[in-house]
């Protein structure tokens, strides 16, 4: 049986904002380890999301996974953190990243060079949060006497996202804890798991559906993994799969407005869907693979409350139960292609 401490919720992208705290009170009650903000743009802003997140439970620990060190000052962001951090301490898991490079040529954000950028970034942050005044200037940023006047007790864990070979290196020397993208199977999570320290915390975001039919549970995550996929071709999450090859050429010959086709073998490598007993089985080929912890995306994204419920009865069988009279938590929401990927390194 799967431990429920080491299985989490994503929440983000693909919830109504006003959902949040109603979806993260039942997923705490269900017993779940973990919850994650997944900060994609232009959706729901990243802290504002992980501050409901944190309003709505008691416990559990939340993180934010991420927040594009391009879209907010250092300063700005430690000052965000360590608000969190004393207003919920011990619970509040600081997720930062570079973003995704689309998003960030859009807005004329995109750094010189991104990973000395993260690099700064991540020093800064943890100096301002142990109280520290900073004076320097970076490759990107000037920091002129900059002193938070509320730091926290407990700065709050650091915790990097990333997906290709030197952004990974980099949060396994600098981070207390290391994100990797939805798409992340279990040869790529080998991989990973190679190039950080032993000690290094991994909790990977899943795709995730769950039904008696398994052919309906994969047609629910079909269309997701065809955007990341589309998305991610190039990166290493697509080129440690024994599907890269066949995937780069698809990509390759796609129309300017053509949807990948994804076959059931690439759901099975890259998401989690089917029935509980084989989502049961493929939690625990990614755990054994290397994740500590699995932040799980559940589809169809408006039938979250149903997903949730049977994830901790049918999947984790965590012994609780949520009796809910309210609404399904979850509304219809614009299609998942409309969606870009997520921000990673």
């Amino acid at each position: 049986m799967i431990p429920s401490d080491k299985i989490g919720i994503v929440f983000g992208s693909l919830t109504p904002p006003e959902q949040l705290r109603a979806g993260a009170a039942l997923a705490e009650r269900l017993g779940l380890g973990e919850l994650w903000f997944s900060e994609d743009c232009f959706f729901t802003g990243g802290l504002s999301g992980l501050t409901q997140l944190l309003a709505a439970t008691r416990e559990i620990p939340a993180g934010l996974g991420l927040a594009s060190i391009a879209t907010r000052h250092p300063a700005v962001l430690a000052m965000e953190f360590a608000g969190l951090a004393r207003t919920y301490p011990g619970r509040v898991r600081a997720g930062i990243g570079l973003g995704n490079r689309g998003w960030l040529e859009q807005m004329g954000l995109l750094p010189r060079r991104p990973l000395t950028a993260l690099d700064e970034t991540t020093d800064i942050l943890r100096e301002l949060l142990s109280g520290a005044t900073v004076d320097r200037k970076t490759d990107t940023q000037t920091l002129s006497d900059i002193r938070l006047s509320f730091p926290p007790d407990t700065p709050p864990e650091l915790w990097i996202g990333a997906v290709n070979e030197r952004g990974l290196r980099l949060a396994g020397e600098k981070a207390d804890g290391v994100l990797l993208s939805v798409l992340a199977g279990t040869a790529y999570l080998r991989w990973v798991r190679a190039l950080l320290p032993r000690h290094a915390k991994v909790t990977a975001f899943v795709l995730t559906a769950i039904d008696e039919d398994e052919r309906i549970a994969r047609d629910a995550v079909r269309d997701a993994v065809a955007m990341f996929l589309q998305a991610e071709s190039a990166s290493a999450l697509v080129g440690k799969s024994p599907y890269a090859k066949e995937i780069r050429t698809a990509v390759a010959e796609l129309a300017p407005s053509e949807q990948l086709t994804v076959p059931d073998a690439w759901i099975d490598e890259f998401a989690v869907a089917g029935t509980p007993d084989q989502v049961r089985a493929r939690l625990g080929g990614l755990l054994d693979a290397g994740a500590n912890s699995l932040g799980l995306w559940l589809f169809p994204p408006d039938r979250l409350e149903t997903q949730l419920v049977r994830l901790a009865s049918e999947v984790l069988d965590t012994g609780q139960s949520a009796v809910s009279t309210r609404p399904e938590v979850g509304t219809p929401v614009p299609a998942v292609t409309t969606m870009r990927s997520n921000p990673s390194t």
